[in-house]
């Protein structure tokens, strides 16, 4: 692709390694950009540096927040006993919105995958496995995609954690294996939630 300004070499290359997008699309949408005001511009580039200089992680469950502790952890109507293991903040937005749990969360920041180089270690498990020695939790549901990453970082944390009493729990398949839960819609996922299994039991099934 050759283009006739450096600048706008620049940005296309920059807008094409967001995820999904490639050389032609992020050339569309950096000419769109030009077309449009310059406040608005400025708005875009302003929020995205305030976004990355200002977010943090809750102290708790690690989800993105605006401030140490999110919301949902500082909420006192949330139950602290049920906690629900999921992979980053889409999955607690997609649980959030079918309105079936009160509980709270853990976001592990992703999902051991040896072929991506992501271990155990590279997860925030340990701060959940230590919740867990502290008694502060009665039941973990386990809310990952059904896929073999998925279903691996599931049976490493219920092996760091059964010696300890809380009971452990997946959500039911009424996610079809392999797919992610920001793409369920909200019925299905509240339901399968709601008729989540004990995790044992998915272990006989496999």
């Amino acid at each position: 692709m050759e283009f006739s300004s450096k600048l706008l070499e620049n940005a296309v290359y920059e807008m094409s390694q967001l995820p999904g997008i490639g050389k032609r699309t992020a050339l569309r949408l950096v000419l769109h950009l030009l077309k449009q005001p310059s406040e608005q511009t400025s708005r875009l580039s302003l929020s995205l540096q305030t976004l990355r200089e200002d977010i943090k992680f809750c102290v708790s469950c690690h989800n993105i927040s605006d401030v140490a502790l999110c919301e949902i952890c500082a909420n006192p109507k949330r139950d602290e006993s049920v906690v629900c293991v999921i992979e980053d903040i889409r999955d607690v937005m997609a649980i959030e919105n079918t309105n079936q749990f009160n509980g709270l969360y853990h976001v592990l920041g992703g999902k051991i995958s040896p072929m991506e180089g992501i271990g155990p270690h590279d997860l925030t498990i340990a701060p959940l496995v230590n919740k867990v020695k502290e008694g502060k939790i009665k039941e973990l549901i386990f809310a990952l995609s059904s896929t073999m990453e998925g279903d691996t970082t599931n049976f490493y944390i219920y092996k760091q954690i059964e010696a300890y009493n809380v009971n452990t729990s997946t959500i039911a398949r009424g996610i079809a294996v392999g797919d992610e839960l920001e793409y369920a819609d909200e019925v299905t996922l509240g339901r399968s939630i709601v008729n989540r299994i004990p995790f044992e039991n998915s272990l006989k099934s496999n």
